[in-house]
């Protein structure tokens, strides 16, 4: 069984676009559409949220602290599958997701992946940032969309880092490379199975805001703790209370 764990604070409006997508890509797993659970990690919604993924079948558990990290790690503490894979809510997925990350994780060659992202938009801004990121992403192999790990390996690294308020997913490969590199295998990327990536926070913060407000603010964030805390509230977590 695949675990599939959406990790969503106040995402009624976006989420059922993402589990559509889901839906189709359940159908065409070749392991049956029942070896795929779907697990939303409702992380102290003020909206629907838990509501609409009730009606769609998914099973919700509620994570009171709002942190990324604790809510990725509240739904694998529910999953039953062997193989746990994490989308974010505003994302749409590849209909041959579950039959990629299956074949991957049969492979002994891999630790854990990603699909990858096709970005829903683009401009001139966005394109410029996608160029910074890219080669990056070539060099680690570490990637973003559907990530995903065996559940033995998961449970062996402590899931996501709790203390980090931002950059958990890149400290979870990390860790995974790590795991991986003691028994000869690799992060993976599949590239024909990327998810699609929405674009919310450049409509939210404008199309250059990574050059403008994040790149800024990122080299003081990575010396100083109470930086690194301050641009997490207020990029990520804007609305916390």
């Amino acid at each position: 069984m695949i675990s599939l764990i959406i990790p969503a604070f106040d995402e009624s409006r976006l989420l059922p676009r993402l589990l559509d997508t889901v839906d189709r890509a359940r159908q065409s797993y070749e392991g049956g559409a029942d070896g795929v659970e779907v697990i939303v990690a409702d992380n102290a919604s003020t909206d629907d949220t838990a509501v609409v993924a009730e009606a769609r079948g998914c099973i919700v558990v509620p994570v009171a602290r709002r942190l990324i990290a604790a809510a990725r790690n509240g739904g694998a503490a529910v999953a039953r599958g062997d193989v746990l894979c994490f989308v974010d809510a505003d994302m749409r997925i590849h209909p041959e997701t579950f039959n990629a990350v299956a074949a991957a994780m049969d492979d002994e060659r891999f630790v854990a992946g990603a699909t990858g992202v096709r970005l829903e938009r683009w401009s001139p801004g966005i394109a410029l940032t996608y160029a910074v990121i890219v080669p990056m992403v070539w060099a680690t192999r570490m990637d973003t969309g559907a990530v995903f790990c065996r559940r033995a390996d998961f449970d062996r690294i402590g899931g996501y880092d709790e203390r980090r308020e931002l950059a958990e997913d890149v400290a979870f490969l990390l860790a995974l490379r790590r795991v991986g590199k003691r028994r000869g295998q690799r992060l993976v990327r599949l590239r024909g199975a990327k998810a699609l990536a929405s674009m919310r926070k450049f409509d939210e913060h404008g199309d250059w805001h990574y050059f403008t407000r994040i790149m800024p603010l990122a080299v003081p964030a990575l010396l100083w703790p109470e930086r690194r805390s301050a641009l997490a509230k207020r990029y990520w977590y804007p609305d916390e209370r």
